[in-house]
């Protein structure tokens, strides 16, 4: 059965997000009240340094959130609110993800909306790099299942048989000069961007493993295009080549 990916909407994190703040508002709140007692005998200007961390930290957070709303709706935003932007990001998406669970929603589609959030804002910066410091990168499973040819530790080891889509994204590499690498899961995709230390990537993979990779490897910018399991997870999956080709020419200089 060919498994049917909804478009992904971006206010659906955006109000997870949102929410996540508000509760972590109120649960830092009632924390620092039940500590206040404690705090004051201790010393009674500690309730006061304490409640200005927290309040300060809240701000900041906030702050990222109002950076990431207001990208979104098209306006300009100062550089200032990437770290704020990708610090809420990360400390509040658990949280984002169980409030989710607690409506009801899936999480695959949750995630789906982080993705959309996470390429508009990398998008916005306009990243430009030269083809050698570009780095694709895509799971295993894009390969055919019943290929002998290992191409996780050589990519070039591939036939281009066309019985998979690795041969398409090797020739698209050969001409264009990017690297590309086929990837067993993130530590290995990890190692790779260590050893190559790319400027941008573009990485093809499901839900889970984009939303994990685009949080491990900030601030390296990386755009996200999910691929696509006719066959079920993990099993002969399969890209859009045309949404492949428009994120690598975005990424690219003007001159390439």
């Amino acid at each position: 059965m060919i498994e049917v990916v909804s478009r992904p909407k971006k206010r659906l994190f955006l109000a997870l997000i949102l929410v996540s703040l508000l509760v972590t508002c109120i649960s830092t709140y009632g924390i620092w009240m039940v500590s206040f007692p404690g705090l004051a005998n201790i010393s009674q200007y500690l309730p006061l340094v304490i409640g200005t961390i927290l309040l300060f930290s809240i701000i900041a957070i906030a702050s990222g959130i109002v950076g990431i709303i207001f990208a979104i709706l098209g306006f300009p935003t100062l550089g200032f609110f990437q770290g704020p932007a990708w610090s809420a990001i990360n400390l509040l998406f658990p949280l984002a993800i169980r409030i989710g669970k607690l409506c009801d929603l899936d999480q695959e589609r949750i995630e789906r909306s982080f993705i959309e959030v996470s390429n508009h804002l990398i998008r916005r910066k306009s990243v430009k790099v030269s083809p050698e410091k570009l780095l694709i990168l895509t799971p295993h499973c894009i390969q055919r299942e019943t290929c002998p040819y290992k191409i996780t530790r050589n990519v070039d080891n591939c036939k281009v048989c066309g019985n998979c889509q690795v041969g398409e994204i090797l020739l698209l590499s050969r001409r264009l000069g990017f690297h590309f690498a086929v990837v067993t899961g993130g530590t290995l995709a990890r190692k790779v961007i260590k050893t190559l230390r790319p400027h941008a990537v573009l990485a093809i993979a499901c839900e889970r493993d984009l939303t994990s990779g685009i949080q491990d490897v900030y601030p390296l910018p990386v755009i996200g295009v999910l691929n696509e399991r006719p066959y079920g997870p993990c099993c002969n999956t399969r890209v859009d080549m045309q949404a492949v080709e428009r994120a690598i020419r975005e990424f690219l200089s003007e001159k390439k």
